[in-house]
């Protein structure tokens, strides 16, 4: 169910917001140089008007529904950087247990002059560690040797796996996606925000993921002969956003800066999607996500097995009810809402009990809500036949249906 509400109000930016304690310079092994974060975020001083992002893409949906609160170029192809890893990790927990032991490869392993190697966990050939370290370092330090690791362990080649992201994207129906590494270091890699949102969404329902991507800190076990590895998430909304419990950042210099965030507030989570940022991507995620916890209310619209009334199909009239719940979010002054109910051609008259006999769809205006099957509640018995033969009521209907025509013609 997709809802796009077009409304176009100014972004006015308020003051920097900062939640908690930001996050501090984050260790990158090998090297141990730090990569810093922002320590504020900056939001629209009024949540609940439509913000307009100074970003390529911006969407906001119900992780739980995938309904749409916020779009803006929602199919267009980006480069994705380490964003691409959201794959690799769910691939990974698919095909493997978090208890698995890697044995590094030298494939793996990165050196120091590698491209990518400040995005290193400093791996050596025969290390070895569990796949649940390896998605810690994949997912929050973004780990590039990790991603390789992981990709041959899974499918036996870096090119192995690769085909495997691209036929999990092609089951999750992520038309504008594919997939050239299992890291985005190639910065090939083309996804869209819809396609992010529905892969996130499958992510998260997948047992190992949400743990992962919620995580802070997290220490890796040492390499022979060296010190234990201390990694921190780059996803700086989970120190600066309240609420916020993942998922992953991104950069390279075609893709820009990108983030895919969740929050949850209220029972309620949102996933936002910033592509192509200039700059930090952390505020125009915050952004989304304060318009859509401040602007939009959850409403119920139909509830299951709840009375319709009555519709007129081919051959009869039958009562008829709702076949599922409609919840969705809206925004909080939107009007109230038309039900409206389509009737299949190919209802004929008499239905079973529960059959499907055509569609409640429910609209607000300028949003479309969505839509619920109408199933049959109950079949109205048919007419009584009356006693005796076969051969004398056939003929006592022929005399009534002809009594019928005379009565017609003459009055």
């Amino acid at each position: 169910m997709v809802v796009l509400v077009a409304v176009a109000l100014p972004f006015v930016t308020g003051p920097a917001v900062a939640g908690p304690a930001g996050p501090p310079p984050t260790p990158v092994p090998p090297n141990g140089s730090p990569s810093p974060f922002p320590q504020s975020l900056q939001t629209p001083q009024d949540a609940t008007e439509r913000p307009e992002l100074d970003v390529p893409v911006a969407y906001l949906a119900d992780l739980d529904d995938g309904q749409a609160m916020y779009a803006k170029a929602p199919l267009a192809r980006r480069p994705i950087a380490s964003l691409t890893k959201i794959m690799t990790a769910l691939l990974t927990l698919e095909r493997t247990s978090l208890d698995d032991v890697v044995s590094i490869t030298p494939e793996a392993v990165f050196g120091r002059d590698d491209f990518g190697a400040s995005s290193s966990l400093g791996l050596r050939a025969g290390e070895k560690l569990t796949v649940r370290d390896l998605l810690y370092a994949l997912m929050l330090q973004s780990s590039n040797d990790a991603a390789v690791a992981l990709a041959i362990e899974v499918a036996g080649s870096e090119a192995a796996f690769v085909r495997s992201m691209n036929r999990r994207a092609a089951t999750l129906g992520m038309d504008g996606t594919v997939f050239f590494s299992p890291n985005g270091l190639d910065d090939r890699g083309r996804s869209t925000a819809l396609d992010l949102t529905r892969l996130v969404r499958v992510a998260y329902d997948t047992p190992g993921f949400a743990p992962i991507v919620a995580t802070k800190f997290r220490t890796i076990p040492a390499p022979p002969g060296g010190k234990p590895r201390k990694i921190q998430n780059r996803n700086a909304l989970l120190w600066l956003y309240p609420g916020a419990i993942g998922v992953k950042t991104g950069s390279t210099a075609g893709a820009g800066y990108c983030v895919v965030a969740v929050a949850e507030r209220g029972g309620r989570r949102l996933i936002s999607v910033v592509l192509g940022s200039g700059n930090e991507p952390f505020s125009e995620a915050a952004t989304l996500f304060d318009y859509g916890f401040e602007a939009f209310e959850e409403r119920t619209f139909v509830t299951a097995g709840q009375d319709l009334g009555t519709v007129a199909i081919r051959g009869g009239v039958v009562p008829v009810k709702a076949g599922a719940a409609l919840d969705g979010l809206v925004p909080t002054e939107a009007g109230q809402a038309k039900r409206r109910i389509v009737v299949s051609p190919d209802a004929v008259f008499p239905p079973a009990p529960d059959e499907r006999i055509g569609t409640l769809k429910v609209t607000i205006p300028g949003v479309t809500v969505g839509a619920v099957p109408v199933v049959v509640s109950d079949v109205p018995a048919p007419p009584a036949t009356g006693d005796g033969p076969w051969w004398a009521r056939a003929s006592g209907a022929v005399i009534e249906g002809i009594g019928d025509v005379m009565r017609g013609i003459f009055g």
